[in-house]
């Protein structure tokens, strides 16, 4: 064992605030692992929830696991060192319970070398009863988990503030009757919105679609998401305090959850469908909670624009003498009194995401904001000192034509101008990312545009404004979202070009699915059939199918959908809970 890694991970705990650690052997372990670096897991606000819940138990003692930067990772393969916990530095393969929260496909590269350098065997059929189980949570566990189902045990389908116990109980329960793992893993199996994947087989045509999933004797045929109906029965701010986030310091607080927009292209949208809000009571107590560590409260939610007693809670934030920031707002729904506590909070930029820059294909995407949404949150901005604008952009969407990107270029001109008339001399930033469809949503059966049309088009935009200093275009990797395309909406065959991949090195995955027979054309480039067998079919969101089917037609159409409100039970559009 390396002592200067065990001393770096101790430095890590010593600057935290608010960790927990239980002396060794009085609780049963559970490492919670976010696949990516300290400083983007400690920013998910997600893994806080999960951290507290499971410590909050009397029989559990979770741990929290990273993956290290590239000269620690050296490090620990000089060593031979196997990965270690922040908070008692233990090796990961000693726990007997693994737990992944996952939230970006990408990362499901740093899955494998997390279990690898953990001493972990990467096939679930490859452990035996003394290996760990492992259990994957988060946004791509609930879409579309068939990638990485090869490596995985169990699955949390929905949101885990109340299934993780379940869960827990079931595996003490079992454990105490001396159940073997597959015993274990089938009652598991019985708990709603719980998926393991050993017990359903894909079963596939000859042309490479699904034919069907032949699930085992004795378990659901379907897994039904779970949900939180109540959001003031969980807390859901930040635990562990740490100056190395994302979040420049600021301790985050959800004060919703879920959205009821129907934009075409979100899948968080879907999957999280019913629009709930927090007491404004409860959310006051959590900032009250978050002034002990930080002057700075970061506000969580699909749009805290939507929030209905907004202006009331950025009053109260700001009469404690606090600041503030949110995760995102809609442009339509944007009030002066948020766009003024952001500016006495010191921002800067103002962000506002049309999506796409013709109304036309606003329509199309369903995203229901028109051009004076826009320019009314551009002048609250300019009118309360704020002086830069981004905005969000997607490129390649469905339906899309030449002239629509075109509609970019005149949209950033006659913005950028409009912010010059207000006497704003600030930055326009252009954030352009390819569209990726996604599972459960009405695009989801829509193919991806070709990857060297994007690439031209992105040239197009680079090209016209590299002069223009006060305009600037920032553009994911065309490349690494032709390949989280291809995960996203994958089957489980993935799991065999992941593990190629991995062994070959990242940036080895075309010819990993070479190696595999596959085609990425076949994941990317082919419209699919509203009848076909997709990979999450096995999956209930709670939303009726043909709902998705009537938006991609109304989609075609530019069919406009409103939305739902919070509170929103059953509204018969698109609810089947």
């Amino acid at each position: 064992m390396s002592w200067m890694l065990k001393e770096k991970l101790q430095q890590t705990l010593a600057s935290e605030q608010g960790a927990m650690v239980f002396a060794p052997g009085s609780r049963s372990g559970f490492a919670l692992v976010y696949p990516n670096t300290y400083r983007v897991g400690m920013s998910n606000l997600g893994l806080h929830i999960i951290y507290n819940e499971l410590n909050k138990r009397s029989d559990t003692a979770c741990e929290r696991l990273f993956m290290p930067d590239k000269k620690t990772q050296q490090e620990y393969i000089r060593t031979n060192t196997p990965l270690m916990t922040i908070e008692t530095q233990r090796a990961l393969y000693e726990f007997p319970l693994i737990g992944f929260a996952i939230s970006f496909e990408m990362d499901y590269f740093n899955m494998l070398t997390i279990l690898s350098m953990g001493k972990v065997p990467l096939l679930s059929k490859e452990r035996r009863e003394e290996h760990p189980l492992i259990i994957v949570g988060g946004p791509c566990a609930t879409f579309n988990p068939e990638p990485i189902a090869d490596f995985v045990d169990v699955c949390i389908i929905g949101e885990g503030e109340e299934v993780i116990h379940e869960v827990l109980n079931v595996y003490y329960d079992g454990r105490s009757k001396n159940l073997a793992r597959e015993e274990i893993l089938f009652a598991m199996a019985q708990i709603p919105g719980v998926y393991v994947p050993r017990f359903y087989e894909p079963v596939y045509h000859e042309d490479g679609t699904l034919k069907k999933f032949e699930a085992a004797s004795g378990v659901p045929t379907r897994i039904k998401k779970r949900f939180v109906r109540d959001l003031d029965a969980y807390e859901a701010k930040s635990v562990v305090i740490t100056d190395d986030t994302e979040f420049n310091s600021m301790v985050l607080v959800e004060v919703a959850r879920g959205c009821g927009r129907h934009c075409r292209f979100c899948m968080a949208g879907y999957c999280f469908r019913r629009p709930r809000v927090r007491s404004l009571q409860q959310v006051e107590r959590a900032v009250e909670y978050a002034k002990q560590f930080r002057s700075k409260v970061g506000l969580m939610g699909a749009s805290i624009s939507d929030y209905p007693e907004i202006d009331k809670l950025c009053d109260s934030i700001l009469a404690k003498d606090m600041s503030m920031s949110v995760a995102s707002f809609r442009a339509d729904s944007l009030t002066k009194g948020l766009v003024e506590a952001l500016a006495v909070s010191h921002h800067r930029t103002i962000t506002i995401a049309p999506e796409a820059a013709s109304s036309r294909l606003r329509r199309v995407i369903n995203k229901g904001i028109s051009d004076e949404d826009i320019y009314n949150a551009i002048d609250m901005a300019m009118q309360a000192g704020i002086p830069n604008i981004r905005l969000y952009i997607m490129i390649g969407l469905p339906f899309e034509a030449a002239e629509d990107i075109e509609e970019i270029l005149i949209m950033a001109k006659q913005v950028k101008a409009h912010m010059e008339r207000l006497g704003s001399h600030g930055k326009l930033t252009l954030s352009v990312n390819p569209f990726i469809p996604k599972p459960f949503t009405p695009f989801q059966w829509a193919k991806m545009a070709d990857s060297k049309l994007i690439e031209q088009d992105l040239k197009k935009l680079q090209a016209e404004f590299k002069q223009h200093k006060s305009i600037e275009i920032l553009a994911e990797s065309p490349k690494e979202a032709y390949v989280q395309g291809v995960l996203a909406r994958g089957d489980r065959r993935l799991s065999g070009v992941l593990l190629a991949s991995y062994q070959r090195g990242s940036k080895a995955f075309k010819q990993a699915m070479r190696d595999n027979e596959l085609s990425e054309e076949f994941y990317l480039y082919r419209n699919r059939a509203v009848s076909e067998v997709l990979p999450w079919s096995l999956l209930d969101m709670g939303v009726d199918e043909s709902y998705f089917i009537r938006e991609f037609e109304n989609a075609k159409k530019e069919v406009y959908t409103p939305p739902c409100k919070p509170g929103c039970v059953k509204c018969g559009v698109c609810q089947k809970i």
